[in-house]
């Protein structure tokens, strides 16, 4: 190797450059990423961005961890609200639906007509859909509307009309954005469901069957099951009868295959399930059970009643689903947070590591390039 050197004996600088340069040549193959190591059993391709964007979305990640884990906690102390109201409605509603049953059957034994009881052909269906107002809770409102979507369908299959009446903003958007079906009504859902609201509903309902406008009213919504399990079901509002007895105009069944005939009671402080049969035999009211009036007046004042209690229940066992869903996935959400900024800090460390290991080697090399060569 040929080298130039001046009078007081220090290298000239096409000799530090050649020697600089074989020196980066050399740092950049070692350290390039397609070089596997062979101690590492797999291999996965680096983060490539500079120092400076590293920095930046480590403090995103963070932030945005901040956001979710809020949303996590706050999520997680309105649905131990919810799930009371929904326990602590249960018993009411239910015995209730079984009072009315009773008295319905006595009633049909009197052959007494009483409208919002009568089965009649069905000719036009109305769903009515609950889902939430809000986004960030996984797949709970896509669920709630592809059962919605798969019930039109099967009806329409069956020659049937339909109808929806859509309570929450991502129900009231997906209708909107779709004209495979006519919405009879768009609902917005508040903070926490209050009779009123459910009045509101009830009394849309009560009008569309009386006026025979439709021959049946379904509830679409989100049974609460636990903390981590939520399922859609569709539920028979009216007429009040038995699964099975209500058919078209063909003779055709028109009650959904999965209708919801079983009941979520609470045992000894926890949540369990049981299950109606569906085709066992009532007969008439308890012995003990004494009507000082009339059965058709109580019925038509237990009517409205029943219509706005089942309508409540719907709406707060939404609520708590859709709670439940947001928190399960804020939770998910902030350990993919941790995830990923443990994997940025380290693609970080690794690169000011090297950087600074850059830095000494050339440090290095200039003070050996400024050695005299004997």
């Amino acid at each position: 190797m040929f080298s130039l050197t001046l009078t007081n004996g220090v290298p000239s600088k096409s000799h530090f450059s050649h020697r600089t340069h074989h020196f980066n040549r050399t740092h950049h193959f070692l350290h390039s990423p397609l070089i596997k190591n062979p101690s590492s059993s797999s291999f996965s391709s680096p983060i490539r961005c500079g120092i400076r964007e590293l920095r930046e979305r480590i403090e995103t990640v963070k932030n945005t961890q901040k956001i979710t884990e809020a949303m996590k906690l706050v999520a997680a102390a309105r649905v131990r609200r919810a799930q009371e109201a929904v326990i602590n409605g249960r018993p009411f509603s239910q015995t209730l639906v079984e009072v009315l049953q009773d008295i319905n059957q006595r009633l049909r034994i009197e052959d007494i007509d009483v409208p919002l009881t009568n089965v009649r052909t069905v000719k036009k269906v109305a769903l009515v859909v609950m889902t939430g107002d809000h986004g960030l809770c996984g797949g709970f409102n896509n669920a709630v509307t592809k059962k919605a979507e798969i019930r039109i369908r099967e009806l329409k299959s069956l020659g049937l009309d339909c109808v929806v009446i859509s309570v929450g903003k991502k129900g009231n958007s997906f209708f909107k954005s779709r004209n495979f079906v006519h919405v009879d009504r768009f609902i917005e859902g508040g903070s926490f469901p209050t009779t009123k609201e459910a009045q509101a509903i009830a009394d849309d309902v009560f009008a569309l069957f009386v006026s025979e406008d439709v021959d049946k009213v379904e509830l679409v919504y989100t049974k609460f099951v636990s903390l981590v399990k939520f399922d859609p079901v569709i539920h028979t509002l009216l007429p009040l009868s038995t699964k099975g007895e209500v058919r078209d105009v063909n003779g055709n069944c028109v009650d959904a295959m999965e209708d919801e005939f079983f009941r979520l009671t609470t045992k000894e402080g926890k949540l369990a399930l049981e299950r109606d049969v569906v085709d066992r035999k009532r007969g008439e009211c308890l012995p003990l059970m004494q009507f000082e009036q009339d059965p058709v007046q109580i019925l038509d004042a237990m009517m409205p009643l029943y219509l706005n209690s089942q309508i409540l229940r719907g709406l707060q066992e939404s609520l708590a689903s859709e709670l439940a869903a947001r928190m399960n996935a804020m939770s998910n959400a902030t350990e993919n947070a941790i995830e990923l900024k443990k994997n940025l800090s380290m693609a970080y460390n690794r690169q000011r590591q090297a950087k600074i290991t850059g830095e000494l080697l050339e440090i290095v090399a200039g003070a050996e390039a400024l050695t005299p060569i004997d």
